[in-house]
């Protein structure tokens, strides 16, 4: 039987301490995590705010997914254009809170009900437009801010 993953031996001939694969990523997860409770919370929020109801158009997760499509075209042209950011923003905005506001399950979820209580139109329309206006609204934020920032170093 061989051994997955031999000891290492330091220099006294003891063995060495193998570090954690969790330690160098503890930090990421962490504000992952933070960052998606955030996220999430908005998106609840908003959903409270602002119901949907049964059959309708659901406009609260689609403006969700819209404006956090936009948000993120700004954020990535910023992080990776415009200044350095720690190296913890990233997961944290990017992944944690952008993440946890924008649903893909709960579009999916909107759409199945949707079509499962006889409203196919309004569920592939829903499908169709959200795909649409939150890849249109990426785009736009990415020219727009790339050109505020060109515009701005002149």
């Amino acid at each position: 039987m061989t051994v997955p993953h031999p000891e290492r031996v330091g220099e006294s001939g003891t063995p060495a301490r193998v570090a954690s694969p969790w330690r160098g990523q503890g930090p990421v997860v962490a504000v992952v995590a933070l960052g998606g409770a955030i996220g999430a919370t908005a998106r609840y929020g908003a959903a409270r705010l602002w119901p949907t109801p049964d059959g309708a158009f659901p406009w609260t997760t689609f403006t969700v997914n819209v404006v956090g499509c936009a948000v993120i075209g700004v954020f990535m042209v910023l992080i990776t254009d415009a200044w350095r950011a720690h190296r913890l923003v990233r997961p944290f905005f990017g992944t944690g809170v952008l993440g946890g506001f924008t649903t893909f399950s709960t579009y999916a979820v909107d759409i199945r009900k949707l079509v499962g209580t006889g409203h196919p139109g309004t569920g592939l329309g829903y499908l169709a437009a959200t795909l649409c206006a939150a890849l249109a609204a990426m785009w736009l934020a990415v020219t727009a801010t790339r050109r505020a920032l060109a515009w701005r170093r002149r």
